[in-house]
């Protein structure tokens, strides 16, 4: 039995606890509510990247560390997302969008764990979908007019990321050599 509570089991699982105050913080007006709810964010990100960092260091990679870490991936940004959709920072075809490919992948993963018995490992497209939509999250909390521009783009490039990564996900579901269903 793999243990459940090891260091990067518990980095992954932190970052819902930090996109939690940034919900509040961007829901709730007060002095610089926008610049803390972006701290917690970014500590959340830093996570992401120390999680895989600390389980292939520490020898702690794990069936449980495969799901919670694009888990609380998923939650952190769908929390920050409707957030950012309720405050009127980001136009509901985009929560939907998000959401809707997260949706999938998630069905998608559970669908392979029970048919095959396998816990799917993200991919690279898969993280730098999240990281992209991140970075489009953030800056419509900064939306300026000088900003506009940048902004508009980032979330066409999280498009396309997310298109390539979904794509990759239903080939490795459907086609992928390493994954074969059982009938």
């Amino acid at each position: 039995m793999q243990r459940i509570w090891t260091i990067s089991n518990v980095t992954s699982a932190s970052r819902i606890v930090f996109v939690l105050p940034a919900a509040y913080c961007l829901t709730t007006d007060f002095p610089h509510h926008r610049e803390w709810a972006v701290f917690f964010i970014v500590i959340a990100s830093f996570t992401d990247f120390l999680d895989g960092y600390l389980a292939r260091r520490l020898h702690q990679v794990t069936d449980v560390g495969k799901i919670i870490d694009p888990l609380a991936d998923k939650i952190g940004i769908g929390i920050i997302a409707l957030c950012l959709l309720l405050v009127g920072d980001i136009p509901l075809w985009y929560f939907v969008v998000v959401l809707g490919r997260d949706a999938l992948i998630f069905i998608g993963g559970v669908y392979i764990n029970r048919r095959k018995g396998i816990v799917p490992q993200s991919n690279m497209a898969g993280k730098i979908a999240v990281n992209v939509i991140a970075l489009a999250l953030l800056l419509s909390i900064y939306r300026t007019p000088s900003l506009e521009v940048v902004f508009s783009g980032m979330i066409w490039l999280s498009i396309v990321s997310m298109v390539v990564s979904l794509a990759i996900y239903v080939k490795r579901l459907f086609i992928g050599r390493n994954i074969v269903l059982k009938s």
